[in-house]
């Protein structure tokens, strides 16, 4: 029996050959890198998610070729598959990043793309539904500080002021016009009016509309804000798009619509309100869309500021 096993074959490396027009790179990775990610959920069980990465490093040796692409993404890989993204294990995957790379790099990014789904209850009834909304983390490490970025978006329905005060003018209007005969009133006959078709002279227009949000986060908290976050911002916009929808619950739908009459600039306020009061947020960059259901355009607003300064 021959036990002269051959010797492994030397693979070459084009990598370590010099480099053209030797210089410094600002960033070398991949994107769009399909994993897995463990992110908590809103009652802080971890869930898996299907997500798109980006992570890059900066080439520092200006006479290094290229960085260990492979590294990476095996690191990413064996991270991700037990590292649930918080502030701190995020931190840990950029400094391995960095060290992985031998000496050519002192920065890294990742870039975390994914959707979270939250557990929304109806307004009047007794169901729930599903929302997905759309997640961007941005974390980088350089020179030891990390900094961490939160993109997400909510939708909402949003009805216009202006048309709900001339559909209030042509309502009044009919019912002058139908009760210009003497006659007597009661709560009774004009309830009765006001529930038929008669009572309802127009209508305002209202959209669906969205608001997107950017966070830059001060690093010293353990867990991402994205849920409460999420909730900050429809509690203060009042009228977030549902899930599962009776009747009552469409009434009630209705009547918030009527509470809470948004121009896109009312709504940025509102959104700015609430980034502004949060501690946790360094600066903020929101810009809301109204998908005008009068007009073959959209209505935007976009509003910047700073989170509430720490005690």
């Amino acid at each position: 029996m021959n036990t002269n096993s051959p010797a492994p074959r030397r693979l070459p490396d084009v990598a370590f050959d010099a480099a053209a027009a030797a210089r410094p790179l600002d960033w070398v990775g991949m994107s769009n890198i399909a994993l897995p990610l463990r992110v908590a959920s809103a009652d802080g069980e971890v869930i898996t998610v299907a997500a798109s990465v980006d992570v890059s490093v900066d080439l520092k040796d200006a006479n290094a070729r290229g960085i260990h692409m492979s590294r990476m993404y095996l690191q990413l890989q064996n991270a991700f598959a037990s590292e649930t993204v918080t502030p701190a294990g995020l931190r840990r995957v950029l400094q391995t990043l960095i060290e992985q790379q031998g000496g050519i790099s002192s920065a890294a990014r990742l870039v975390l793309r994914y959707e979270q789904l939250l557990l929304r209850s109806a307004l009047a009834s007794a169901n729930a539904g599903w929302k997905r909304y759309p997640v961007e983390i941005d974390a980088s490490l350089r020179d030891g500080h990390l900094h961490l970025a939160l993109g997400f978006s909510v939708e909402y329905s949003s009805t216009c002021p202006a048309s709900a005060a001339l559909s209030r003018q042509l309502n009044a209007e009919r019912f002058a016009e139908d009760f210009a005969a003497a006659r007597p009133l009661s709560t009774a006959v004009v309830g009765e009016w006001l529930a038929s078709e008669r009572g309802l002279a127009a209508t305002p227009h209202a959209q669906r509309s969205r608001a997107e949000v950017r966070v830059e986060l001060r690093p010293s908290f353990d867990e991402l804000p994205l849920v409460s976050l999420i909730d900050a911002l429809e509690q203060v916009l009042a009228t977030p798009v549902q899930t599962a929808v009776k009747r009552e619950d469409e009434q009630a739908f209705a009547r918030l619509n009527a509470e809470n009459l948004m121009f896109c600039e009312d709504a940025a306020r509102r959104v700015a309100s609430a980034l502004a009061a949060d501690v946790r947020v360094e600066r903020f960059d929101a810009r809301v869309s109204h998908f005008e259901s009068l007009h073959a355009h959209d209505a935007v607003a976009r509003v910047t500021g700073q989170g509430a300064a720490r005690d």
